[in-house]
């Protein structure tokens, strides 16, 4: 994760599945991941060395259009790009834990929601609270979309300790370590009630 903006792209708007304005950053949108469309922008992403968690450094462009193409035809597993001021900044996606590997790994509870989180190349300074803005507005969004879904579920690296640490000062807390096909990972987990509980950015 990092605490900067991205690159700026030039992409016509689309429909948000969230749209929420946040005093003194803007206004950012949750919209669906169109593989055709996003997979240039996705593979300039995932393919530099600031990504190399993300697991996908060695790509190409077609493969990451095969990835995220399988990813749109699945019920329980989505991506979006969060984009601020109409300006793609990040990627989401999000997945149902009893329908992924991680599931194996760990003791599903009725309510589990995993999401995964990166952010996009930096496009200048370093912006203090970035990250943290779009997490939340995500969150919010999740969490909004389902009331059935009572706690968020991510499993970075664990040899991510940037990321787990946005993750735990987002109020996330840490489960165990688990061996999943592509890496050894930390589970944290983050119940409803902590995050309305906690102060956030709120359109």
């Amino acid at each position: 994760m990092s605490d900067s903006p991205a690159v700026s792209v030039s992409r016509p708007a689309r429909t948000a599945v969230h749209e929420q304005a946040v005093d003194g950053f803007g206004t950012v949108r949750v919209v669906p991941v169109d593989p055709a469309a996003d997979a240039g922008l996705i593979h300039s992403w995932v393919t530099q060395e600031r990504a190399r968690f993300w697991g996908m450094r060695d790509a190409g462009r077609e493969r990451v259009l095969e990835i995220y193409t399988y990813i749109d035809s699945l019920p329980t597993h989505h991506a979006y790009l969060l984009e601020r001021d109409g300006r793609p900044v990040a990627l989401f996606q999000t997945y149902e834990p009893e329908a992924d590997p991680v599931g194996e790994c760990y003791d599903v509870q009725p309510g589990d929601f995993g999401i995964h989180l990166m952010i996009g190349p930096p496009a200048g300074g370093s912006e203090r609270g970035f990250t943290a803005t779009l997490l939340s507005v995500f969150l919010t969004y999740v969490l909004a979309a389902d009331p059935g879904r009572l706690r968020v579920v991510a499993e970075p690296d664990a040899r991510n300790a940037k990321a787990v640490a946005r993750l735990t000062g987002a109020g996330f807390v840490r489960g165990p370590e688990i061996e999943l096909p592509e890496k050894r990972a930390q589970l944290v987990f983050l119940d409803r009630q902590t995050f309305e509980g906690n102060p956030h950015p709120r359109g």
